[in-house]
């Protein structure tokens, strides 16, 4: 009989067990792990956290979690950095448009999220984030779920019938007709029903689900996605949403309104009413004829949903009046008539989830303070080269350079916010997020936004930007290495080609 050997240690020779023997070393091919956070809060009831862009700190942060929160009872910690909401990739996304995606989720919201120091990390060591979240999944691809407005037709009805998954409490199977109403809306047979007219199904018994929808009247509109994918969404723990969908047929859109100061104003009056359950709603009223809030299609009764593409759900009127001042002498608002404004109600979804995708340049801005914070400290990294700084050249298109200032309020440092697809600000290279150092060969670090905006409307149809990332910018800050155009390579914007798309 073999026996096996002793453990010993000697303190003068160490760990004598090399399957013991631990290390600090962080080898290159050692992965940051994401973990997924499920939230789920109850009516009136928030998640407890703030997220923020920070100067200086790449990523999508969480911060201030509170305690005994239901983010924190999520696993959520103060520092993390948001990869995925709900199974979609964000990172690459504007800061204004990951917050919609969250409160369009209602009540669950399911995170993948990195914490900060692997997020780093994987930042300075080049890891595909987006792939990192796709392994996390299994590397399994799931289809989006598709919101679809059936109406009824007066002799097909509308055109699906509803079966209980065999084996599957609150499992719901979809079968068609063949040219009917539902197919035509985009349900196809076999789909799973996740969700119909703001209800989740899983809550609900077949009877109940068939009365639901004899009651609907001339139609319903049903949340569906293909059972493979739903299946897999299940197993991954993600709730499925309505802010989930890449398809959707509803009859009702918020629309955007371009307007441009006249002499006597944008000619409107902003109103705030309370709607039927009780929520605070604002809506644009008196509408003066021949005005520019009349000429950029403003029709009385509107529901005012956003400023400038940041939402006003929530705000105060004072703060809304604020904001459109602020803008100057044009500014963007998105609006919906007040049908579309009862038709989501009902539902009880925004209706910026289906917002038009493409926004024109808005005015130069200002990040709003909830959204942005003082600048963190960068943790230490093993040094590199710093990077160059880019040197961009911009000539001024139809609908100007194609991108947003942003800065943190009453301080100075300035970056670059949204960048406009086939701008003359994207083909010179500029990219959200960079840090703004030279405007047309003068220093600007230590200016406020409305300085470096006068300085770029002096130089009329040619704009000169010497830029960094935010991650090179500390880098070369921590260095104390002054950032020059000298060190800069430069980026000449290129003329578009002939089927280059246009930004309006």
């Amino acid at each position: 009989m073999e026996l096996t050997q002793k453990f010993t240690f000697n303190p003068k020779v160490g760990i004598d067990n090399p399957a013991l023997v631990t290390t600090d070393d962080t080898e290159m091919g050692c992965r940051p792990v994401p973990r997924l956070c499920r939230l789920c809060r109850s009516e009136g009831e928030s998640f407890g956290f703030y997220l923020r862009m920070e100067l200086g700190c790449a990523g999508h942060v969480i911060r201030q979690v509170e305690p005994w929160s239901v983010a924190e009872r999520s696993g959520l910690r103060d520092g993390d950095r948001l990869l995925e909401i709900n199974g979609d990739f964000v990172d690459h996304m504007e800061h204004s448009k990951i917050v919609q995606k969250i409160h369009a989720s209602g009540m669950q919201v399911s995170f993948l999220v990195l914490e900060g120091s692997d997020f780093e990390r994987a930042r300075w060591q080049g890891v595909d984030l987006r792939a990192l979240a796709r392994e996390h999944s299994g590397g399994e691809q799931c289809a989006r779920p598709r919101l679809c407005h059936v109406t009824r037709d007066h002799q097909d009805g509308l055109g699906f019938t509803i079966a209980t998954v065999e084996g599957s409490k609150g499992r719901f199977s979809l079968t068609v007709t063949s040219g009917g109403p539902a197919e035509k809306a985009g349900v196809r047979t076999g789909d799973r029903l996740i969700w119909i007219n703001g209800d989740h199904v899983a809550d609900l018994t077949h009877c109940a689900l068939n009365k639901m929808v004899k009651k609907c009247g001339d139609g319903v509109t049903l949340l569906v996605l293909d059972s493979a994918s739903e299946e897999r969404y299940r197993k991954r723990g993600i709730v499925v949403v309505p802010a989930m969908a890449g398809e959707h047929n509803l009859p009702h859109r918020p629309r955007k309104l371009y307007l441009v100061k006249g002499p006597s104003g944008y000619g409107f009056r902003l109103g705030q009413e309370r709607l039927p359950l009780g929520r605070i709603a604002h809506f644009l009223r008196e509408v003066d004829p021949d005005s520019p809030a009349e000429g950029a299609g403003m029709q009385d009764g509107d529901r005012l949903l956003a400023v400038n593409g940041d939402p006003v759900e929530g705000l105060e009127h004072e703060d809304i009046v604020t904001r459109v001042r602020k803008s100057g002498r044009q500014v963007t608002l998105t609006a919906i008539d007040s049908q579309g404004s009862e038709f989501y109600s009902q539902l009880g979804l925004t209706p910026l989830l289906f917002s038009e995708d493409s926004d024109p340049v808005t005015p130069l801005q200002e990040e709003t303070p909830a959204l942005t914070a003082p600048p963190v400290e960068n943790l230490q990294e093993p040094q590199a080269p710093l990077a160059k700084p880019r040197l961009c050249h911009l000539e001024k298109g139809i609908a100007g350079f194609g991108f947003n200032l942003r800065s943190i309020l009453d301080e100075p440092s300035i970056f670059i916010g949204q960048v406009a697809q086939g701008s003359p600000a994207e083909r010179a290279e500029l990219r959200e997020g960079d840090v703004v150092v030279e405007v047309n060969g003068v220093n600007v670090e230590s200016e406020y936004i409305e300085d470096v905006v006068g300085r770029m409307k002096e130089g009329g149809s040619q704009l000169t930007v010497l830029v960094l990332g935010p991650v090179e910018y500390q880098q070369y800050k921590q260095s104390g290495t002054p950032i020059t155009a000298d060190l800069a390579v430069s980026k000449q914007a290129e003329k578009p080609e002939p089927s280059s798309k246009s930004f309006l």
